[in-house]
């Protein structure tokens, strides 16, 4: 029986994370100084409780008023409901979830813990791999 590759495999694992406590302000920044487009919301316990993205970001002005920016944290702008994948799934399967959805990434969890993340590119990384 052949073994197909798993996301596991190819995801990255040492993230950039926030907390749904921190100022959304904050965020902002961090996501700049990182050169990062998002990242993953977790507890304290490592648990995801949503991703933060530059979308999700521009909200502080579309909240604010007289022409001020809204503040908050990070939870009051993050986005809730994260579509997830675990560690498991087949690569191929996975190219079928980037195909079928707008995202370019899906964090990785595990019993509710994240685990890591998987891009297009990742998997663009496993197909240079396997057809070369």
């Amino acid at each position: 029986m052949t073994k197909f590759p798993v996301v596991a495999e190819y995801m990255v694992t040492r993230l950039h994370t926030l907390r749904p406590e921190q100022n959304i302000r904050e965020a902002i920044d961090f996501l700049l100084k990182h050169e990062i487009s998002g990242a993953p919301v977790i507890d304290s316990k490592r648990h995801l409780v949503g991703m933060l993205s530059e979308k999700d970001c521009l909200r502080i002005l579309a909240k604010g008023s007289n022409h001020l920016p809204a503040s908050g944290t990070v939870g009051d702008f993050m986005t809730h409901d994260v579509h997830t994948i675990p560690p498991h799934l087949d690569i191929y399967y996975a190219a079928g979830l980037f195909l079928a959805n707008p995202f370019r990434r899906f964090p990785v969890v595990k019993a509710g813990v994240l685990v890591g993340q998987v891009s297009r590119r990742d998997i663009l990384k496993a197909v240079q791999k396997i057809a070369f």
